[in-house]
């Protein structure tokens, strides 16, 4: 006969721990916290995990999924503290956002963040970030052929803030906002400025070049054409610097296939830029390609620029279709509003909460219309901040920049 010792199981580890004020808000989080590990997980308060993180019983944790909303943000500090000793134990962290301005996630993914997934959860999005988190990272190297040495693909050791800048329709201030976004942060620091990058993934009508009056490079087909063969040297001399200030990678010279390159190429332009700079500013076509879904994983935040007029309403409610029922996350995509009413215009601001409430998005960025001087100012091939300074729409994408940067900007000062 078998003991009662036999027949008594172990205790299964605690592999997880969601991190929120209050667990029962988020009960998505729970169905799927419950659907991917079973009972190997429990919940912290925020005031509770920093302690729990010092014990023994936290020695067996793989990751946190931290959850927030936007009535949490004036814990930012606690949050952050949080991260840093989760990272200390390498414990990955997932956050769970609904609501949280974008200056907030910048913060919380540069303090340590290693995913983001909105709330409410998309299907089947937190087991997706939980195998990323886990999976362990490859090597970036070559196999070495005909005794050569592996020739290592360095980066630069950086880790920037990825921005896609998606207009909704054609003609709606995507490619403005996207260029000025980037001379903003830019030029935010005047003692240690932000590396910046701008990438024009328009490759076939791409304006940046014409908005900066740059050339375009010719060795940007052959840099698109073998990007396995890519390393910093070479798409580094693939940018154009504007100014000492800004980085360019323009659309190149002729237009090219749009099969010309794949997800894989997306991803090593990205991975290479991201290694290279602090924030990285993509204008994407307005065209949804093979590779957009890769752009939009990447990125930490996604801007979709669009105007009060069916074109985009129709349009955002295509996209917004097309991702869900491939179960991409939709609710990634921060929404800008160009050309918005002034904030006098009480029948403006009606329509604007209409077309927010039939299309079932928060639209969190208004654009004022800069008039006539801004199409000026970019056929003269200048930046707003340099050619209109006290124009309207540039001191709106200036504050966008602030926010975005607030927090890297308040720990140089600090430094």
């Amino acid at each position: 006969m078998m003991s009662s010792a036999v027949l008594q199981h172990e205790p299964q580890p605690i592999v997880a721990c969601t991190v929120s004020r209050d667990v029962q808000i988020f009960d998505l989080l729970i169905e799927d916290m419950e659907a991917a590990l079973g009972e190997q997980w429990g919940d912290l308060s925020f005031d509770d995990a920093i302690p729990f993180l010092a014990q023994p019983d936290a020695a067996s944790l793989k990751f946190l999924t931290i959850a927030m909303d936007h009535e949490d943000e004036d814990r930012l500090a606690l949050i952050t503290e949080i991260i840093a000793g989760a990272k200390a134990k390498n414990i990955k962290v997932i956050l769970i956002t609904e609501d949280v301005s974008p200056a907030a996630l910048h913060n919380l993914l540069r303090e340590g963040g290693d995913e983001f997934v909105p709330y409410p959860l998309p299907e089947n999005e937190l087991a997706r970030a939980i195998e990323r988190v886990l999976t362990p990272a490859e090597t970036m190297s070559v196999a070495p052929t005909d005794g050569d040495a592996p020739r290592k693909k360095s980066g630069g050791g950086k880790n920037g803030v990825i921005m896609p800048v998606h207009g909704m329709s054609g003609g709606i201030g995507a490619t403005t906002m996207a260029v000025n976004l980037a001379w903003e942060l830019a030029t935010l620091e005047k003692v240690e400025a932000q590396k910046v990058c701008l990438l024009d993934f328009d490759f076939q009508f791409g304006t940046t070049s014409t908005y900066l009056d740059l050339p375009r490079r010719e060795n940007i087909v052959e840099l698109l054409g073998d990007t396995e063969s890519m390393d910093s040297e070479s798409f580094l001399h693939a940018l154009t610097p504007y100014e000492d200030k800004l980085h360019v990678l323009t659309a190149p010279f002729d237009m090219i296939p749009l099969d010309l390159v794949g997800p894989e190429d997306i991803q090593r332009i990205i991975d290479l830029a991201a290694s290279h700079f602090d924030y990285v500013v993509i204008d994407m076509p307005s065209t949804m390609v093979e590779w957009s879904q890769t752009v939009l994983d990447a990125a930490h935040v996604y801007f979709g620029v669009i105007e009060l007029d069916m074109r985009s309403a129709q349009n955002t409610l295509r996209m917004k279709r097309a991702l869900q029922a491939e179960d991409l996350p939709f609710d990634k995509i921060r929404f800008v509003l160009n050309r918005a009413p002034g904030f006098t215009d009480l029948n403006g601001k009606a329509r604007i909460k209409r077309l927010a409430d039939s299309l079932g998005i928060s639209i969190e960025v208004l654009l004022p219309d800069g008039g006539k001087p801004v199409a000026q100012n970019a056929d003269h091939g200048l930046p707003l901040g340099a050619g209109l300074p006290k124009n309207a729409l540039r001191k709106e994408i200036a504050k966008l920049a602030k926010s975005v940067h607030e927090v890297g900007a308040s720990e140089a000062v600090q430094g």
